[in-house]
Parts: structure tokens; C-alpha cells; sequence
């Protein structure tokens, strides 16, 4: 076990950075097709193909789920995904040709590097070409290379985001992974030490954030909305898309144990679940599971990042 979203069979990830510019996208792929399912908690999302994973939906399953930083402006990503799928004969089957379905979601991370820059079609296809089932690189890569944490006093005292994976496998053999983008107006803090790892950082110390916010006078976050965590999760047990739903939402209370304040209008903050569909599992069993899986990969996210551009990560406080 590498205590990693491709402990699930059939899951590999690919993560691309631009280092320069501070950004990246991240891909999780699934050739063999899963059943999608999606938990939209935030107020400002950023996505593509999402309406698609509605269970009135007519489409089943897709082969890959993305992550990007860039807004809205990152969506372009999944034009090299497309070309990866179509090159391998890889999509839904209509009459005439196999249509990709390409969901996924972005972060904003725009106030960190260079704000005009995005992660570009090429990086998504890249992605997908280096994309294993190894355990995967966290921190500052990928979709997480320039995520944020803890805005509640601006981005001047934020700290570092980046991604983070985890994984938890039952006796039975049911395994559930989640890999997280965290890049929350919220702080961080540990669901097992409660101790808060990342967030408004000033005077040398970690802030609380609802005490900032309480505190705070004249101080509108009205249009900042320049935060979102995004959750993929992965399953080897069978779901429909009624119960990827239904997972989603529960695994959402992973997001709420270690985000605070959690699922704001100023976040997008999504959840996808993504199921291999082999082993039986009570759902309730599974969406608890998920939602333990959910809070250490955003735990274990900040506990890798680095700090970039200024901005100071759970690393250089600890010590």
C-alpha cells in the first residue's frame, strides 16, 4: 500500500508544474472508464462536463478526471486530454466516433506567479502521458503548485497549499483513495491533533481565521472568491452514479473536518468520486471511509508543501 489514490486498481495520475509561472494541472486517469459522481459544496466553481455526472444524465462513465490551476482560464487542459483519449480510441460511443468525457474542476491561483499564465492544453496532454500508478508526488506539483490556504486577512498573510493523497483499504479488500487539491479561503487544521497547520499567517504566528473574520471591521469578502479545494476519490467498490453522489457528499465532511470555515461562497470547492466497480460495500461504510481518506490527504497536502513566491509553508513554522 502507498498510502495513495492509486492504491485503487485501474487508477493512475499524472501531475504537470510550471514552476515559473506557479502553476500546473494534475490528471487522474481511468482507461478502463468508472462510474462518476460529483458534490459541488462551494459557491464559485470553476468546471467542464460536470452537468454530465447528474444521475439523470445519460452518460455512465468517464476515463479521466482533471484538476488545473489557472480559473477558468485552466479548462484548456482538457483539450490535451481529448487528444490523448482520441489518439487511443478512448470515449463514449456514439454512431459516428468515440466522444471523450473530459470532467474536472479549477482552482484560482492567479494571486501567486504570474496571473496571466494558466496550464495550457499541452501540459494536459503531457500529464496524461506521464500519468502511473506509483505513488505520486505532493506538495507544490500539479494542480496544488500554486494553491493557497487561510485569505481571511488577504493574500499578503496566506501560507502554502498544494496537493495531497491518501488511502485506506477495509478486511473485505474495499479500497478507497482520494487525492486533494487544497486551496481554501479556510486554515487547516489536523482532524486527529486538532492542532491548525496552515493559515492566516501574521506576526509570526498562525491566526485563527474565524476570530480574524469575527473581529474584522469594514472587511467585505463579497468578490474574492479566489479559493477552491478540489477532491477526487476512488473506489474498487461497485456505485451507481446515484451512490458516487452520495459518497461525494459524505466525503465532503472530510473537507469540513480539516477546512475551516468550510464550503464559503468564496470557495468552488468540488468533490468527484470515481468507482472501479468490483467489490461490494455498505455505502454508509464507504462514505465515512471517504470522508477519513478526504481529511488525511489534505493533511498530508500541507504537510508537504513548500514555500514559493514569499509565501510560507507548514514547514518553515514547525520547526
Amino acid at each position: 500500500m502507498k498510502n495513495c489514490i492509486t492504491d485503487v486498481k485501474g487508477i493512475f495520475v499524472g501531475q504537470e508544474s510550471d514552476y515559473e509561472n506557479i502553476t500546473g494541472c494534475t490528471v487522474v486517469l481511468c482507461p478502463d472508464g468508472a462510474t462518476c459522481g460529483i458534490d459541488i459544496r462551494g459557491g464559485g466553481p470553476g468546471s467542464r462536463e460536470c452537468c454530465l455526472l447528474n444521475p439523470m444524465m445519460t452518460v455512465e462513465k468517464v476515463h479521466t478526471v482533471f484538476m488545473a490551476g489557472g480559473s477558468s482560464k485552466g479548462l484548456g487542459v482538457a483539450d490535451g486530454i481529448i487528444q490523448y483519449l482520441e489518439e487511443r480510441n478512448i470515449g463514449f460511443e456514439s454512431e459516428f466516433a468515440k466522444i471523450p468525457i473530459v470532467p474536472g474542476s479549477v482552482i484560482y491561483d492567479l494571486s501567486i506567479g504570474s496571473s496571466h499564465a494558466r496550464p495550457t492544453k499541452e501540459m494536459g496532454y503531457r500529464a496524461c502521458l506521464n500519468a502511473k500508478s506509483e505513488k505520486i508526488s505532493q506538495g507544490n506539483v500539479g494542480a496544488g503548485t500554486g494553491a493557497t490556504v487561510g485569505k481571511a486577512l488577504g493574500f499578503r498573510n496566506c501560507m502554502k497549499g498544494g496537493i495531497g493523497s491518501a488511502s485506506m483499504t477495509l478486511r473485505n479488500g474495499v479500497t478507497v483513495g482520494a487525492i486533494v487539491t487544497v486551496n481554501s479561503f479556510g486554515e487547516i487544521r489536523d482532524n486527529k491533533t486538532y492542532e491548525t497547520i496552515a493559515g492566516v499567517y501574521a506576526e509570526g504566528v498562525i491566526k485563527d481565521t474565524n476570530q480574524c473574520m469575527f473581529e474584522s471591521d469594514n472587511i467585505t469578502y463579497s468578490f474574492n472568491m479566489e479559493n477552491t479545494t478540489l477532491a477526487v476519490i476512488a473506489t474498487n467498490a461497485k456505485l451507481s452514479k446515484v451512490g458516487c453522489c452520495k459518497v461525494a457528499q459524505m466525503a465532503a465532511n472530510g473537507l469540513s473536518k480539516t477546512i475551516h470555515p468550510f464550503g464559503t461562497t468564496l470557495d468552488g470547492d468540488t468533490t468527484f468520486v470515481l468507482s472501479k466497480g468490483e467489490l461490494e460495500c455498505d455505502i454508509n461504510i464507504l462514505g465515512t471511509l471517504a470522508g477519513e481518506v478526504v481529511a488525511q490527504a489534505v493533511v498530508n497536502g500541507i504537510k508537504s508543501a513548500t514555500s514559493v513566491a514569499g509565501v510560507k509553508a507548514y514547514q518553515d513554522i514547525k520547526k
